[in-house]
């Protein structure tokens, strides 16, 4: 029942200090095995004034999917993915499943003010009011995409085709003999990593504006474009 996940997972019921009840953190966590994990880090980074969108690999054990769903049926701010994806590792899939909550989010009644992407083998080392304060403190306003120009032993990543296949039973990405167009808009291309802290205004950015579309579509057969994508979209002027 919903009173003893509450109880005896002691989940924390109300926001620990003004400060973190005025600034609303939303998290999107990308799961796909290991309930007791995903549970733990739940628990850990769960608050109330915060909001969590969970995205189960489609292809996950429908009984893994009945127990977290029976999970989040207790809490308010927590939802599935109204939109589940195929997950391929390194694949255009992962970078979907991120944008599918985005969407969701920005709907969402909750006034968040930034958005963190996890996935279910994460574990937080900072407080709620830690990652709070770190972000007021330095990147207030700001989004953290760390990257750099992409490097040469990467450019392969986005020069040749690839697609997501399944061979007995196993997703896997995989390069096409097809050269890629240039960026469109003349995008230059960064490479970071694939997690990040962004504002909502970015968010909403990126989910309405004509490059960050283009390269959206652009980005569908390429390696891994999770670590392109945000970090490129973030270091547009402006």
């Amino acid at each position: 029942s919903c009173s003893t996940v509450l109880k005896t997972l002691h989940f924390i019921t109300r926001p620990l200090s003004d400060e973190e009840g005025n600034f609303s953190l939303a998290y999107i966590i990308t799961i796909h095995k290991e309930l007791e994990m995903f549970v733990r880090l739940l628990r850990a980074i769960y608050m109330p004034q915060n909001i969590y969108c969970i995205h189960i690999d489609e292809k996950s054990p429908r009984d893994y999917k009945t127990a977290v769903q029976n999970i989040v049926n207790c809490f308010e701010n927590i939802f599935i993915s109204s939109k589940r994806e195929h997950v391929v590792y390194a694949g255009f899939s992962r970078l979907q499943a991120d944008i599918n909550c985005m969407r969701d989010l920005v709907n969402s009644k909750v006034q968040w003010n930034y958005v963190i992407n996890l996935c279910g083998q994460d574990y937080p080392l900072k407080t709620n009011k830690e990652i709070i304060q770190y972000i007021k403190s330095k990147w207030n306003g700001k989004n953290i995409t760390p990257g750099i120009v992409q490097p040469l032993h990467m450019k392969h990543r986005t020069e040749v085709s690839y697609r997501e296949y399944v061979h007995s039973g196993v997703p896997y990405v995989y390069p096409a003999k097809i050269r890629k167009a240039q960026p469109p808009h003349n995008l230059t291309i960064y490479f970071g990593s694939a997690y990040y802290i962004l504002t909502k205004d970015f968010v909403e950015f990126t989910l309405s504006d004509a490059r960050a579309k283009a390269l959206l579509e652009w980005s569908r057969d390429t390696y891994s474009p999770d670590e392109h994508y945000w970090v490129t979209l973030n270091r547009l002027p402006g």
